[in-house]
């Protein structure tokens, strides 16, 4: 009852599972591979697959067994309990043909019961015992990259326990713009199948480290830049760091109060459905020199002084 496309899907899940360049060295997977692809080379078929629904492991011999029952008139149909059929001998003087009567499970070296699909093989083992097939344990597993790592995509060679006392070392990749907590789902990575059922998955829980610099919120990235005094009260430009490693120039508009944010537009993270960045929010932290030298203290002096004069002023206007 399987579609052409699931069948095709079945055999590309199975072909990668069971490919030599896969299991080097492993002479079971190699001859799963080959049957793999026997099976695929008849189903994928639609006259082979036709045969093979209709007489079951004897497929192959769809024409021979079509021609007895032409000869016998359609009696006896398929699988056979019982009738005579001519069945020609192809060599020989003359094309001599013989009579058969009994299982043709027992003709073509079946069994009993082979013509019905139930004498083992290929398709029996293959196709035909889903019922006893499990799918293999999902594993979890966690791994931690710096916020470099998540900005760019890193890879992480893993060793993972399959139970049994046996492990393997798998690489793998983290996608670029991942997220703290966030998990990434490999599918058959994980614990093998029994009885030919597919391997379970692997499922990667992924932990980002903190950044001295930056801060992420959501496909957005947080910093801080310092700017002195004179420059926020006058304008000026500063630059700023990106996760990128480039230095950019911001321009600071005069009167600039400590905490204003200014936008970056896309130099935040990867977006993870790969379309564009995210953006750099740079807040503005006020910075006054240290130590002061004699000129700057009278400066702000001169400052603090203009101030108090303004205040004075607008206490008295206001109480006249």
């Amino acid at each position: 009852g399987a579609s052409d496309k699931e069948i095709k899907a079945a055999f590309r899940q199975l072909a990668r599972q069971y490919h030599p360049d896969v299991n080097p060295g492993d002479t079971a997977a190699e001859e799963r591979f080959k049957e793999i692809s026997q099976a695929h080379e008849v189903l994928g078929d639609p006259k082979t697959r036709a045969a093979y629904d209709k007489y079951g492991d004897q497929w192959q011999h769809a024409d021979q067994i079509e021609e007895m029952q032409r000869r016998q008139g359609g009696a006896g149909g398929f699988p056979g309990g019982g009738f005579g059929g001519g069945f020609p001998g192809g060599g020989g003087s003359g094309g001599q043909s013989f009579t058969f009567e009994g299982d043709l499970g027992d003709l073509f070296g079946g069994g009993a019961g082979a013509s019905s699909g139930g004498g083992g093989g290929l398709f029996d083992s293959l196709f035909r015992r889903g019922a006893g097939r499990q799918k293999g344990q999902d594993l979890q597993h966690e791994v931690t990259v710096t916020l470099n790592e998540a900005y760019a995509g890193a890879k992480r060679t893993i060793q993972l326990s399959r139970g049994g006392g046996a492990a393997s070392r798998i690489e793998v990749d983290i996608p670029a713009g991942v997220a703290d907590g966030q998990r990434i789902r490999l599918s058959g990575k994980g614990g093998p199948g029994a009885q030919g059922g597919a391997a379970g998955d692997l499922f990667l829980r992924v932990r980002v480290q903190a950044h001295p610099k930056f801060r992420r919120d959501g496909d957005d990235l947080r910093t801080v830049v310092d700017v002195p005094a004179p420059d926020a009260a006058l304008g000026g430009e500063v630059h700023v760091a990106t996760l990128k490693g480039k230095s950019l120039a911001l321009r600071i508009p005069a009167e600039t109060q400590a905490g204003k944010v200014f936008r970056l537009s896309g130099q935040g993270m990867p977006k993870r459905d790969g379309k564009g960045f995210g953006d750099l929010l740079v807040e503005a932290r006020i910075v006054i020199p240290e130590p002061l030298t004699r000129e700057q203290r009278e400066i702000f002096e001169m400052l603090r002084a203009t101030q108090r004069r303004e205040r004075a002023g607008s206490s008295s206007e206001g109480a006249g």
